[in-house]
């Protein structure tokens, strides 16, 4: 870890360095470029150069205690200086291992979220579109934007099934623990004798997908227009601006009418497309790798129950890290925080464990 560290340091400085020459000023790319890599190593570099204060101020520390000569309450001071020291080191050592576990460089990239009802009818619909709610709440407040692609609503004014895109810096570092089987436990509106019934929704979550990631020869496809479907607009069931993809050697079915031109749907369709692509392809990278995904938060699969929502008590439990909180409105308004901070650190926890191992 040590020569990590000072290789790291010595590349910070030379970016200092060249952040200092006129040539890369008035290079805008190669400026942006270089700010970006500060700004990475900038958090790592000065952790390091604490640790290495601290470690300097114990050696002395330790020096002065062991001269006999000092002055007895100098040695005094410099035993208790040690203590304090060493404790810091030793929390400084568990940062530095923290900074220094790769980033996922999917992390930053928006996301494709998909949301369906499950079992339990229309009280599964109902609560799809409370989580899906949910989600579009907490993208708000982290200044996310939210892009409905499609969706399709049920009789009793829930949905069926919705796809948007969220879109914003470290997206998927936020949603991609969210795959998996919502359960909720709850009374229905339309249960008259006040039995708790258990429906669910499914979640999805994939990084967006970029051209590069997913190659999709047009021979593979095939492509369907129709009427849009839903609530008013002109365009709606009169031009054929709604657009089905079919991808023909995975039988992956994607389809946009948000929008009311067709090429704006066909190229929503494509990003979604490639990130059901680019998932697909993941995941059985990852079941080849399953001795270290099995114990891997947040794995995605969408058979795990990863979540219940107890309306009768108020709580929300996630059994990947079995966390309780007992604060399911302020929850299902889109504070989402104190379930995702501990999967987030469980899955960095395991992620430093493999580099260790």
């Amino acid at each position: 870890m040590l020569d990590q560290l000072e290789s790291l340091d010595a590349k910070y400085q030379e970016i200092e360095a060249q952040l200092q020459d006129p040539a890369v000023v008035s290079d805008m790319k190669r400026l942006r470029e270089l700010s970006k890599l500060r700004a990475e190593l900038e958090p790592v570099v000065a952790a390091w150069h604490l640790q290495r204060s601290r470690l300097k101020q114990l050696e002395e520390a330790e020096g002065i205690l062991g001269d006999k000569t000092q002055d007895p309450e100098l040695r005094e001071m410099a035993e208790l200086e040690i203590l304090e020291l060493k404790t810091a080191i030793q929390e400084g050592e568990a940062t530095l291992k923290h900074l220094l576990v790769p980033k996922d460089p999917k992390d930053a990239r928006n996301v494709i979220l998909e949301v369906r009802a499950g079992t339990g009818g229309e009280e599964a619909a109902l609560f799809a579109a409370e989580v899906f709610r949910m989600y579009a709440r907490f993208a708000e407040r982290r200044g996310f934007k939210v892009n409905v692609l499609n969706e399709s609503e049920a009789e009793q004014g829930g949905l069926k099934e919705v796809v948007a895109e969220v879109e914003g810096e470290g997206a998927y570092s936020l949603f991609r623990f969210e795959s998996g089987v919502h359960r909720v436990q709850r009374v229905p509106k339309t249960e008259t004798q006040g039995r708790i019934h258990t429906s669910a929704c499914t979640v999805a979550v994939m990084p967006e997908a970029d051209e590069v990631d997913v190659t999709i020869h047009e021979k593979d496809l095939r492509i369907d227009t129709f009427c849009s479907g839903g609530k008013g607009g002109q365009s709606v069931n009169t031009t054929y601006s709604a657009v089905r993809l079919t991808h023909l050697p995975t039988n992956t079915v994607v389809q946009c009418q948000d929008e009311r031109s067709q090429l704006k749907n066909m190229a929503k369709a494509m990003t979604v497309l490639r990130s059901r692509l680019l998932e697909k392809a993941q995941g059985e990278k990852d079941a080849a790798e399953a001795d270290l995904r099995k114990n891997q938060v947040g794995s995605g699969d969408r058979s795990e129950k990863i979540r219940t929502y107890n309306f009768p008590q108020g709580r929300v439990t996630d059994h990947r890290v079995n966390v309780t909180i007992h604060q399911l409105d302020s929850f299902m308004q889109g504070m989402i925080e104190p379930i995702i901070e501990p999967l987030r650190a469980a899955f960095e926890a395991e992620r430093l464990r493999a580099l260790e191992a």
